[in-house]
């Protein structure tokens, strides 16, 4: 079967030309310079639609916007009952029908409201609507302190788990007439952006419809009926890497031992819990996926016969015995065809290179990433990693300290080109 095509970006091409973009404003001072930035959308061929909260409509007029956009401007999810030729679908289809939806200014309000889920205006209906595989891109403007207050960027970090952009205001004159960080960029920066996401989202990775399954965080072995055998993993990794290649289009099961994440945009989830649950899960997915990635941290061993009930403390001592537990990603090297990549981890306290060549090796994988735990940079329940990668080519590549995210890019573009050596070698 021939490989499917790596559609490279044209430079210099017009990505907006036909693209249907959404702009979401917000109750903001900077709202007034909306009307500018669709204007270059237009210029550019983009077909523009504004949803206006009714904060925002306090900052910009609604002729002015429907008189740039030459659409009417949507701000209600209900239309009026006397209106003829009602569209009670609209909240809806707008949001199918978009390739690209921007948010700016988005006040506190809105990040907030758009990160609980709240559905009570047009656009964040229409921000629950849009397709995962389409960009958001978000320019939070507001005072200084209020962005960088701890609810702002809990809400913020939540919609970025949600795999929106959201874009940091630039520092200058507010305003409140004081000086600092909280300006939404110029329209011009906005279009900028925009193109690039515009860009990103039409490039065809090698994973593009590809049937990736992703293992993530501990599984628990049950000693009793409320004690278990477990470690630290938060998952954070697993769920990184299962979102970003979600991003570049794949078929992504996530198959996740007990963890408090949510789950990434246009990813299956299904959760186990203990090693044998988690392998048996896994299993069911061998022969048809495309790509495994094994970044959970299974327990290698579980106690033999799980006492029923509560263990009472009555002895001393107690004496556990262990058996061995089924090794998934050593299961699936063994049986893997031609066709399919096998991706493992490797986690040592101290270096560990020659064990990470080792796993490689015995377990039949086409790239390992070797990290170090430390608990502070590297490893379980942090957000960054230190990851080095090994092919099986005896190629490496060390990687900086980067968030989990950043690495899991790392890691995916690793699998791409690993991709497009197989179809130029296969």
């Amino acid at each position: 079967m021939p490989a499917e095509p790596f559609c490279n970006k044209t430079p210099g091409a017009n990505v907006l030309r036909g693209k249907k973009i959404i702009i979401g404003i917000c109750g903001g001072i900077a709202a007034y310079k909306i009307p500018q930035l669709v204007r270059l959308l237009k210029k550019r061929g983009a077909l523009v639609r504004v949803a206006l909260t009714d904060a925002g409509a306090r900052f910009v007029s609604e002729l002015a916007l429907a008189t740039v956009s030459e659409e009417p401007v949507y701000r209600k999810i209900f239309p009026p009952v006397e209106s003829e030729g009602v569209d009670y679908t609209r909240h809806i289809s707008l949001g199918e029908w978009a390739d690209a939806l921007v948010i700016a200014p988005a006040t506190a309000n809105t990040l907030a409201r758009l990160s609980a889920g709240l559905c009570d205006d047009m656009l964040a209906a229409i921000f629950l609507t849009l397709r995962p595989s389409k960009p958001v891109l978000i320019f939070p403007a507001m005072d200084g302190q209020m962005f960088l207050s701890a609810s702002v960027q809990r809400n913020i970090a939540a919609l970025v788990a949600q795999g929106c952009s959201v874009i940091n205001p630039e520092s200058g004159e507010l305003a409140s007439g004081q000086c600092g960080v909280g300006r939404m960029p110029e329209p011009e920066a906005i279009l900028l952006a925009l193109e690039e996401a515009l860009h990103e989202a039409m490039g065809c990775s090698p994973l593009y419809r590809k049937r990736v399954v992703v293992t993530a965080g501990p599984t628990r072995e049950k000693i009793d009926g409320v004690r278990f055998i477990s470690n630290y993993s938060s998952g954070k990794m697993g769920f990184a890497i299962a979102r970003a290649a979600a991003k570049r289009g794949a078929l992504v099961t996530l198959v996740t031992g007990p963890v408090h994440l949510p789950t990434p945009p246009g990813v299956e989830r299904m959760d186990v819990e203990s090693t044998a649950e988690m392998n048996a899960a896994a299993e069911g997915f061998f022969k048809s996926c495309d790509l495994f990635i094994g970044a959970a941290a299974v327990s290698d061993y579980r106690p033999a016969t799980p006492y029923e009930g509560k263990m009472k403390k009555d002895d001393e001592q107690i004496v556990l015995t262990l058996v061995k537990n089924p090794d998934i990603l050593a299961g699936f090297g063994r049986q893997k065809s031609p066709s399919q990549l096998a991706v493992g981890f490797a986690l040592e306290t101290r270096s560990g290179l020659e064990s990470a060549r080792k796993k490689l090796a015995d377990k039949n994988l086409d790239l390992i990433a070797f990290n170090f735990f430390d608990r502070k940079t590297s490893g379980f329940d942090v957000d960054t990693n230190i990851l080095t990668l090994i092919g099986s080519d005896g190629v490496i590549t060390e990687l900086p300290q980067l968030t989990k995210d950043d690495a899991a890019g790392k890691l995916l573009d690793a699998v791409e080109q690993l991709c497009l050596n197989r179809a130029v070698n296969p």
